[in-house]
C-alpha cells in the first residue's frame, strides 16, 4: 500500500514526508483494517511533522481524522463488520485505569496512545486500529466532509 512517512521531522517546506510502498497491516484479534477514503490535515499533524511535538514512533504515517470503510475485522472485534463507513479520532486508546479514566476524562488519560503519533495513522491507503477508537459514521455524506 501507498503512504506518506515521516522518518524525520524537518519543517513542512523541506518536503519531511515521503511516498512509500508499505505491507499492508493485517489487523491483530481486537483491530479492524480500514481502507481509507478520505483524512483531514490537523495542525497536530504539522507540529509532529515539524517536530514541535516530541516524537514517540518514527518512522511514522501520521493522520487522525480519518473516514473509510471496514474491510476486516480481527476475530474478537465486536459491532463492527466489512462494508461500514467508519471514522477514527486523535484519541485512539486509553487505559480505563488511571484516574482520568475512571472518572470518565478518558481524553486526560495519563496512558493514552494517539492516532498518527504512538500508532500508524491515516495518511495511507489502509489502516489498522483498534475498534475501541472506531466509530461508524453516517452515510450521505462525502467523505472529505466527514474526516475533518
Amino acid at each position: 500500500m501507498k503512504a506518506l512517512v515521516l522518518e524525520k521531522p524537518a519543517p513542512v517546506e523541506t518536503n519531511p514526508l515521503l511516498l512509500c510502498e508499505l505491507p499492508l497491516p493485517q489487523p491483530r484479534e481486537e483491530e479492524v483494517l480500514i481502507r481509507v477514503k478520505a483524512c483531514g490535515v490537523c495542525h497536530t499533524d504539522l507540529h509532529i511533522v515539524e517536530g514541535e511535538i516530541p516524537s514517540h514512533l518514527l518512522p511514522l504515517v501520521p493522520g487522525h481524522q480519518i473516514v473509510g470503510v471496514v474491510e476486516a475485522v480481527g476475530e474478537k472485534v465486536k459491532n463492527l463488520s466489512p462494508g461500514e463507513l467508519v471514522g477514527v479520532p486523535w484519541l485512539n486508546w486509553v487505559c480505563g485505569t488511571c484516574r482520568f479514566c475512571r472518572e470518565r476524562k478518558e481524553n486526560l488519560c495519563e496512558n493514552a496512545l494517539f492516532t498518527g503519533y504512538d500508532v500508524p495513522g491515516g495518511y495511507a491507503e489502509y489502516v489498522a486500529t483498534s475498534q475501541e477508537a472506531v466509530y461508524k459514521l453516517p452515510r450521505g455524506y462525502k467523505e472529505e466532509e466527514l474526516a475533518p
